[in-house]
């Protein structure tokens, strides 16, 4: 256990410390404000605040983290130890800059809620970021961070015990189009037909026809392959649904039809179903509770997961919504276009509402890529990326979740990258 004297204990502060040393490093903590009693203790202690009371372990506070409210703060990087950090102290810190104050920047999204030019879908894109700005996207660095830091109080505090942590690996699914061509229904199927006639898409029409008549299978029913990958994996796999009106209307599917819930009842045998809600949900209260019912009525369970469409977040109020709904955790912290860490960290975190200052029960799941932020690359450079941030995550014990969509599992060789990345390094078969 660490003892950390402040001289007042923040929501800001209780929050991050806490992410940092339990989250991340697995280490109990403890607040004081009382003098006497963090002078006393002779275990494991750290002090925060403006000034050092004496010889002791000292982190110089930036003053974000007994702030409150949110202003612009002027922000340069730096590096430490060759990792990119801002925020710098005084020399007087036992470190170079106030890691939890950064920290906190970084997870709770603290830029998102300034102004700042929106993309064309409405969101917080990449470029608008202080991570792509300062070319650290693809690093964790509050994680870098933690464990730097972890080294150097094992140094000041040989007795500190830190647990064991093990990598995990959580894929993610997204079914936008559950089947390319099959049970659509006869009127959508007869548009289908209209469409690829007058664009003469004569190979469609004679794929659909064989799909439709039985003789070939739907290009998109990968989903007893995929239940095959995840044999004797321990690793996990979460699939998202939609079930919006506007959405299915738009794909070319019904979200009512019996086969679309046996489908999402296989699924629910053998992986965790998760919600893609529409984007009219996410402008609509009243809309997000009647998908959710949808998919809970569906699956029989509690829905515990959801993406947004288009991984669109409206600070604070979608994640508020979803808060009231009492719904664990998201998955749409991410870029869809650009790989990276959106809130710099690969270990799960809570939500921490700025404008209310509170700790939410929500769980934001941070996700590193989208297949689809690999369009248009090199399919050896796209390797050697996501390689090269499996290995850093495995580093630092952390979460690893990338988000395929079942047109990725096509038996195509345009799709080999992603059904090898699957089945062969994500789920390999565990011996």
């Amino acid at each position: 256990m660490l003892l950390i004297h402040t001289r007042k204990v923040t929501p800001r502060i209780d929050f991050i410390f806490k992410h940092i040393f339990n989250r991340i490093l697995g280490l109990e903590v403890e607040f004081t404000t009382v003098i006497e009693e963090f002078i006393a203790y002779g275990d494991a202690k750290i002090s925060y605040g403006k000034n050092a009371m004496g010889n002791e372990f000292f982190v110089q506070s930036h003053g974000i983290l007994t702030q409150s409210g949110i202003e612009d703060i002027p922000i340069q990087v730096k590096e430490w130890e060759g990792t990119p950090c801002f925020f710098q102290v005084s020399e007087k810190s036992s470190i170079p800059f106030d890691i939890f104050s950064a920290a906190f920047y970084l997870i709770s999204r603290y830029e998102e809620y300034l102004p700042h030019v929106k993309d064309e879908l409405a969101r917080f894109p990449a470029s608008e970021s202080l991570a792509f700005r300062e070319k650290f996207l693809l690093l964790p660095v509050v994680d870098i961070w933690a464990y730097k830091l972890r080294e150097i109080l094992l140094t000041a505090f040989p007795s500190l015990r830190f647990p064991e942590k093990k990598m995990q690996v959580h894929s993610l699914l997204k079914l936008e189009r559950p089947y390319l061509y099959a049970k659509k229904g006869f009127i959508r199927s007869v548009a289908g037909y209209a469409r690829d006639l007058t664009s003469f898409r004569f190979r469609s029409i004679l794929l659909r026809t064989q799909v439709l008549t039985g003789t070939k299978k739907d290009p998109m029913d990968v989903y007893h392959w995929i239940v095959s990958a995840l044999k004797n994996s321990s690793n996990r796999l979460t699939a998202f649904v939609q079930l919006g009106e506007d959405v299915s209307f738009r794909q070319g599917f019904n979200s009512n039809r019996k086969n679309f819930k046996w489908l999402i009842k296989f699924l629910n045998d053998y992986m965790e179903v998760g919600l893609l809600f529409s984007r009219f949900a996410l402008d609509n209260l009243q809309a997000l509770k009647e998908e959710k019912q949808r998919i809970e009525t569906t699956t029989h369970r509690s829905l515990r997961s959801s993406v947004h469409s288009n991984y669109l977040v409206q600070l604070p109020d979608l994640y508020r919504n979803l808060v009231e709904q009492e719904i664990e955790r998201d998955f749409s912290m991410v870029y869809e276009d650009t790989p990276g860490f959106r809130a710099s960290t690969c270990t799960p975190f809570l939500f921490y509402d700025l404008d209310f200052e509170i700790k939410t029960p929500l769980v934001i799941h941070p996700v590193a890529f989208t297949t689809e932020g690999f369009n248009n690359k090199y399919e050896s450079d796209s390797l050697q990326r996501i390689a090269n941030v499996y290995s850093t995550v495995r580093d630092l014990n952390g979460c690893f979740s990338i988000f395929f969509s079942n047109e990725d599992f096509i038996e195509h060789r345009s799709k080999e990258i992603w059904r090898n990345l699957f089945s062969e390094k994500l789920h390999k078969h565990e011996q």
